[in-house]
C-alpha cells in the first residue's frame, strides 16, 4: 500500500482553481504508484469559514468532474475537503471520497473546534475505505486531538489512520506526538496532510508527515512548501 499527504495550498473560494490542482496533485501521485492521496481540511475552498454557505459541495456535483476522471483513469482514491450541507441545511466540515469507478461517499467531522461552531455542525464520520492491504479510517482535524477517535478507528478494524489539517506552528508539535502515540498504541500507520502557505489568516506549518506502526515517521515535509509526502506501508 503507498500513500501519500498532499501539502498544498488552496485560493480561498476557487473551487475549479481548487480542483484543478488536485487533479494535478493525484495525478503526479498515481504517477509514484500511490494508491491513496489524502489532502487538508476544506482544500477545496480553503479554511474559509466566511464562504462555507456560499461554496458548499455535494458527491454529485459537477465541479468534481476533473477529479472523478483522475480517479477513473489513475486507479486512485483521493479525499479532498469541503463544506458540506446536509438534509435540514446544516453544514459539515467534510471530506469527499472519491474512488475508481464509484459513487462519491462523504466523511463529516465529528470533533467540531469551539470556534467552527457558528459555522458548522458536528457531523457523525464516514465509512472505512477498503484497499486489499490495508483498512483507512478517516479524520479531520480537531477529530485527532480525541484520543477516542483514533480509538474507535482502530477498534473498527483500521490499519491506517489518515487526517486532513489546517495546522499552525505552535500546535505543530503536540499534533504530531498524538499521531505518533496513536500509530503506537493502536498499531495503526497515522498521516497528517496539512497546507501549504495561508488559509483563513492563519499560517499553516506545513510539515505533513506519515508514521509507521511504531511511531516513528516515515516520510515527512521539512517546510511550509507544496508537495507530495509518500509512504510505502507493510
Amino acid at each position: 500500500m503507498i500513500l501519500a499527504a498532499a501539502q498544498t495550498a488552496s485560493v480561498a473560494g476557487d473551487i475549479a482553481h481548487n480542483v484543478a490542482h488536485h487533479a494535478s496533485f493525484a495525478r503526479q501521485a498515481a504517477a509514484q504508484g500511490v494508491q491513496l492521496v489524502v489532502f487538508p481540511e476544506l482544500s477545496l475552498t480553503g479554511y474559509e469559514l466566511d464562504l462555507a454557505r456560499t461554496h458548499t459541495l455535494r458527491p454529485d456535483s459537477r465541479e468534481l468532474e476533473p477529479l472523478r476522471e483522475v480517479a477513473n483513469q489513475t486507479g486512485i482514491t483521493i479525499v479532498a475537503g469541503a463544506p458540506l450541507a446536509n438534509a435540514t441545511g446544516q453544514l459539515h466540515i467534510g471530506a469527499l471520497i472519491l474512488q475508481p469507478h464509484a459513487p462519491v461517499e462523504t466523511y463529516t467531522k465529528v470533533h467540531v473546534h469551539h470556534t467552527e461552531l457558528h459555522v458548522f455542525t458536528p457531523g457523525a464520520g464516514g465509512p472505512l475505505l477498503k484497499f486489499p492491504d490495508a483498512t483507512v479510517a478517516l479524520g479531520i482535524c480537531a477529530d485527532a486531538s480525541h484520543p477516542e477517535h483514533a480509538a474507535n478507528a482502530a477498534a473498527a478494524g483500521a490499519t491506517v489512520y489518515a487526517t486532513g489539517a489546517l495546522t499552525i506552528e505552535k500546535e505543530y508539535s503536540l499534533k504530531c506526538e498524538r499521531m505518533s502515540r496513536y500509530a503506537r498504541d493502536h498499531h495503526m500507520v497515522t498521516l497528517f496532510a496539512n497546507y501549504s502557505g495561508v488559509s483563513g489568516g492563519f499560517i499553516s506549518a506545513g510539515k505533513s508527515a506519515i508514521w509507521s506502526t511504531t511511531g516513528q515517521v516515515l516520510a515527512a515535509s521539512a517546510d511550509r512548501g507544496e508537495e507530495l509526502v509518500i509512504a510505502r506501508i507493510h
